[in-house]
């Protein structure tokens, strides 16, 4: 009998101590990512994306970007908050989908004439009307690739539409690019 308790102790005890191992395995996992894109640095933009993992399969995240290069890049600024559902193996990697909301300011072109009757001349009116601000909402897809030591690498790319200022050229935006970064 005493055998018997000594023996069920011992189970309890091992059931107990594993089940302590597996939940500090969950919770000693990096839930933070800091990624810089390195294509739109190429182009003349900085984009800079913080990512919070919620669990292994969704994250929540921010992506901001300011150019610095007018010619290769249309939008000035961007700062889009995000939802990301993941469909990997391992934690918080692989092939995504996401959708986002995006507040962004762009260098909007406008054509415009008129004609005066008494000098019966016509008169061009364009040009780029500076900083349209507009929200958009979209959805994007990708895949992350993560090392064991955290290092990331991650291609995206995305698609908005914005919502308010429809009359413009711009209502429909993109996001995208080649991210590296690191897990912490």
């Amino acid at each position: 009998m005493k055998y018997y308790i000594l023996c069920c102790l011992c189970l309890m005890s091992i059931s107990i101590y594993s089940q302590d191992v597996d939940d500090a395995y969950i919770t000693s996992e990096e839930h933070q990512e800091l990624k810089i894109n390195g294509l739109f640095l190429i182009l003349g933009a900085i984009e800079l994306d913080y990512q919070y993992l919620l669990n292994e399969e969704s994250a929540i995240g921010i992506d901001v970007l300011y150019a610095y290069d007018d010619e290769n890049i249309d939008v000035n600024y961007y700062i889009a908050p995000y939802y990301r559902q993941y469909f990997g193996k391992k934690y918080a990697s692989g092939f995504f989908v996401e959708a986002f909301g995006m507040l962004n300011s762009v260098d909007d072109y406008t054509y415009g004439s008129y004609y005066d009757e008494p000098t019966d001349t016509y008169y061009s009116n364009s040009g780029y009307d500076d900083n349209v601000v507009d929200f958009a909402l979209g959805i994007s897809t990708g895949v992350k690739l993560i090392t064991k030591r955290g290092f990331i690498v991650e291609i995206d790319l995305g698609i908005g539409r914005n919502l308010f200022k429809n009359d413009r050229d711009f209502t429909i935006i993109g996001k995208g690019g080649i991210n590296l970064g690191y897990r912490f």
